[in-house]
């Protein structure tokens, strides 16, 4: 068994994720939006997300602004300002949904850049699931090559959390060929995360914090 959670991170974007969307559909393939609060502040981008959400898609919180890892944030009100002002307007479209937050990592990296400690404070007392990631092929810098990269994934017995991008110039061109070759090799698309790519599920550390929190 090959089990792929997609999901597609910094969006929505009007000319790419509306595409996104159309092929998920045609396959009935359901990924994990990670959305940015300034992009889903927008018409365009609450509709796309409403979209997404009415399609089956899961929706998750990806900050607000995507661009400094709250790690490395100096500001003092920095959970405020990405993670607490993006849930604000989506809990004003899905009220009582499950709060999903994904850290930025800056290129994929993974360590105590992704969260500050007040950042994992919050996101333990308000019953945040943090889910991370495992397989990164960087479509936003190479969009003809990274579906190779994601195949090598394919592999019997994975359980891939796979991120790409709904970007200009990233996942879309290359996106039917991946989904379908991936499928070719036995692979099922499914919303269900690695349990290793979970640090915290609904409140509760699943180990130990301190390898994804900077201290100070």
């Amino acid at each position: 068994m090959i089990r792929i959670a997609l999901s597609f991170d910094n969006g929505p974007e009007p000319d790419v994720s509306a595409a996104v969307l159309d092929i998920l559909s045609a396959r009935s393939i359901r990924a994990t939006f990670f959305v940015l609060g300034a992009k889903i502040a927008t018409n365009e981008g609450s509709a796309l997300v409403v979209r997404a959400a009415r399609d089956g898609h899961v929706v998750g919180n990806h900050s607000y602004t995507h661009e400094i890892p709250l790690g490395d944030d100096p500001r003092t009100d920095a959970v405020e300002r990405e993670i607490v002002a993006t849930e604000r307007v989506l809990e004003a479209m899905f009220p009582g949904a499950p709060r999903l937050f994904r850290p930025f990592g800056g290129g994929g990296k993974i360590g105590p850049h992704l969260l500050s400690s007040s950042a994992a404070r919050y996101l333990t007392s308000e019953r945040y699931t943090c889910v991370l990631w495992n397989d990164v092929p960087r479509d936003w810098e190479d969009p003809s090559g990274w579906a190779e990269r994601a195949l090598a994934s394919c592999v019997e017995g994975a359980h891939v959390s796979l991120v790409l991008h709904d970007l200009p110039n990233a996942c879309l061109a290359r996106l039917p060929f991946f989904l379908d070759a991936a499928r070719e090799r036995g692979a099922s698309f499914v919303t269900e995360q690695p349990a290793s790519c979970l640090p915290i599920v609904e409140g509760v550390a699943t180990t130990d914090l301190a390898a994804i929190t900077k201290v100070g």
